[in-house]
C-alpha cells in the first residue's frame, strides 16, 4: 500500500510554510540565495478560500490515473508512492488532465548545456508532483515544518484502524 499524506483543513492556517519547505527540500543547498520567483515551484499547493485553507498534494493513488495515461511510462509505483522518472517525461500533460486532485503540474525547467537548442524551440518541461521527499531520510519536509501539525502521513495500519472504527460507529448508529 502506498503512503498517504493528508492535510487537515481544520488545522491549516494557510501560512505556506509547507510550500517553502518543499521547494528547499528539492533544491541545491545554496539555492535560497539564487531562488527566483519563477523557480519557486513547490510540489504541493496551498489552496486558500474565504472558508478554508489546505495544502493539496498527490495522494499517491494505488491505481494512479496519472500513471495509467502516461504514454512514456514516466509515472511509476516505487518506494510505496508514485514517482516521476523525469528522463521519460515528454510534457504531454496527460497526467495533469487525469489527476482527480489537481496535484500534477507541468513546469518549464532550464535546459542543460547538452539540451541547449535554438531559441525557436520550446524549453524542456517536466511533470512535478509530490514525491514524499524520498531522498530525505526524515521523510516529507512539509510534515516536519508545519507549525500546526496539519499535515501528516497515514499508513496501512492507521487507515485500517480508522475504517474499522467507522464501521463500528455505523453499526452502533443502526441500533
Amino acid at each position: 500500500m502506498n503512503i498517504l499524506v493528508i492535510a487537515d483543513p481544520g488545522k491549516c492556517i494557510g501560512c505556506r510554510t509547507c510550500e517553502v519547505a518543499c521547494v528547499l527540500a528539492h533544491s541545491a543547498p545554496d539555492a535560497l540565495n539564487k531562488l527566483a520567483a519563477a523557480h519557486f515551484i513547490p510540489r504541493l499547493k496551498v489552496v486558500k478560500t474565504s472558508r478554508v485553507s489546505t495544502p493539496v498534494q498527490c495522494r499517491q493513488c494505488e491505481d494512479a490515473p496519472c500513471a495509467k495515461v502516461c504514454p512514456t511510462g514516466a509515472l511509476v509505483h516505487s518506494h510505496n508512492s508514485v514517482q516521476v522518472i523525469q528522463t521519460r517525461c515528454i510534457g504531454c500533460k496527460s497526467c495533469v488532465m487525469a489527476c482527480p486532485y489537481g496535484a500534477m503540474e507541468i513546469v518549464t525547467r532550464e535546459a542543460t548545456v547538452q539540451e541547449r537548442r535554438p531559441a525557436t524551440v520550446n524549453p524542456p518541461v517536466e511533470a512535478y508532483k509530490c514525491d514524499l521527499c524520498i531522498h530525505r531520510p526524515q521523510g516529507p519536509s512539509c510534515i516536519e515544518v508545519c507549525p500546526t501539525k496539519a499535515i501528516y502521513t497515514i499508513d496501512a495500519k492507521v487507515l485500517s484502524d480508522n475504517l474499522r472504527k467507522k464501521r463500528e460507529q455505523a453499526a452502533i448508529a443502526q441500533l
